[in-house]
């Protein structure tokens, strides 16, 4: 018994694909080309492209159409702090030489500084009272021109009546947060605490990061707060990251370093998210 017509046209366009007739980010024809192309039905061509859909060859983009699948070189990250430095991977310029050392191109936008009262849940993690005032600096970061990361660190505004006030400022801080609040204010991070959620992308995530809103592809969200040496919160960094480019390491006691190359295909350590 052959086929159904659904799957047969389904079929021969995951052959075009995989040809790469039809490659990487290209569009598919449209749902009336493809009606005309194999004489069927919209609602066969629709059932097509579902099938193709859940076999992650393509995805539809609202308002502009159906396209194939960009494959992705997975990016590891090693969140647990470098013990050279005592900085936890994908902050700042150890994220900028983690992705050097994998033989790839790192790229930023940012910071964009914004000062702003605190949200409840903000201000619960930094312990300073509802609407106390904060300094928020964002970016956005790239490898291979591919989105990677939104980032977003809040700091205390006493920490800039104190002295810091490069925290206010539109422009990179080279050394590092890290480093300027230890030089600047004596205030030297002892430690942080990561915590995890995984959820599906909002809208502007969605579209930063080039993926589907209705949750098919979802993002790792961590939250970092950061310590003194007394308890005290110095910082709350928030960082998104897609699932479908992105792998998080977290090494425990004495671990060998990972061989170069940034992708974790050959770590079974590495915590993979695909």
């Amino acid at each position: 018994m052959a086929d159904p017509m659904y799957r047969q046209i389904a079929d021969d366009l995951r052959a075009k694909i995989e040809s790469s007739e039809i490659g990487p980010g290209d569009q598919l024809p449209t749902e009336t080309e493809l009606m005309d192309q194999y004489e069927a039905s919209r609602n066969t061509v629709r059932e097509a492209i579902k099938l193709l859909i859940s076999r992650a060859l393509v995805e539809t983009r609202a308002g502009q159409g159906t396209f194939v699948v960009q494959k992705i070189n997975p990016f590891v990250t090693t969140l647990t702090a470098d013990p050279q430095t005592g900085r936890g991977g994908g902050e700042e310029d150890v994220y900028i030489a983690e992705v050097e050392a994998g033989g790839r191109t790192p790229t930023a936008f940012g910071p964009r500084v914004e000062m702003q009262l605190a949200p409840a849940g903000i201000a619960d993690a930094l312990r300073i009272n509802d609407g106390g005032q904060l300094v928020s600096r964002h970016y956005q970061r790239f490898i291979d021109g591919l989105p990677f990361s939104l980032q977003t660190s809040f700091y205390p505004m006493s920490l800039v009546t104190k002295g810091a006030t490069r925290l206010i400022e539109a422009a990179d801080i080279p050394e590092g947060t890290v480093a300027y609040l230890a030089d600047t204010l004596g205030i030297k991070q002892a430690g942080y605490r990561d915590s995890f959620t995984v959820r599906a992308p909002d809208e502007n995530e969605a579209t930063f990061f080039r993926v589907p809103a209705d949750g098919r592809v979802p993002v790792f969200e961590v939250y970092r707060i950061a310590f003194d040496a007394k308890g005290g919160r110095i910082r709350l960094t928030i960082t998104v990251y897609p699932v479908d480019r992105n792998r998080l390491v977290i090494n425990v006691g004495i671990v060998p370093p990972r061989s170069a190359g940034g992708t974790g295909e050959h770590d079974p350590a590495a915590a993979t998210t695909n």
